[in-house]
């Protein structure tokens, strides 16, 4: 017997592939106009490959800027690869879609994040449900800022 429609879930995996998308296009054709990306994602996360010192510096949490310097960015079905600078020493990274806790484009004033909740209904299970959260941006972040919708609402 099924629970009903996993509408969080769908609309988790929908957001990702918006993502993806948004990154194949910027692989094949670069970024337009004054579009750039700030990501925020788990370094943790199974999956994300980076250099050990950049990892021991950020062991939870990194925000990488998509903007000026990138080179190599690659798309596939579970992430991207990319090459950014780090004080002058380019690094690698692989960057799975579900490590992404952030995406923001400052240019245009979009941002997801996705937000964990625990479902009420199911106590009992362990089972986190990851939905997204879309957000506006009403003017250019700060690294490592996400601005909530919640922020605006009366």
């Amino acid at each position: 017997m099924t629970r009903g429609i996993d509408y969080g879930n769908l609309m988790h995996q929908a957001m990702r592939g918006l993502i993806r998308e948004v990154m194949i296009r910027t692989a094949e054709h670069g970024l337009p106009g004054a579009h750039h990306f700030f990501i925020t994602l788990n370094t943790q996360y199974p999956g994300v490959e980076m250099a050990d010192w950049l990892k021991a510096r950020y062991p939870d949490e990194i925000t990488i800027v998509i903007q000026h310097w990138f080179e190599n960015l690659a798309v596939d079905d579970q992430g991207f690869a990319v090459t950014l600078n780090f004080g002058n020493q380019p690094e690698p990274l692989y960057i799975p879609f579900d490590a992404i806790s952030t995406f923001v484009d400052p240019s245009v004033e979009f941002g997801l994040k996705f937000e964990t909740h625990v479902d009420d209904d199911d106590e009992d299970e362990d089972d986190d449900e990851e939905a997204p959260m879309l957000h506006s941006v009403p003017e250019a972040p700060k690294a490592g800022e996400v601005v909530s919708l919640d922020k605006f609402r009366k």
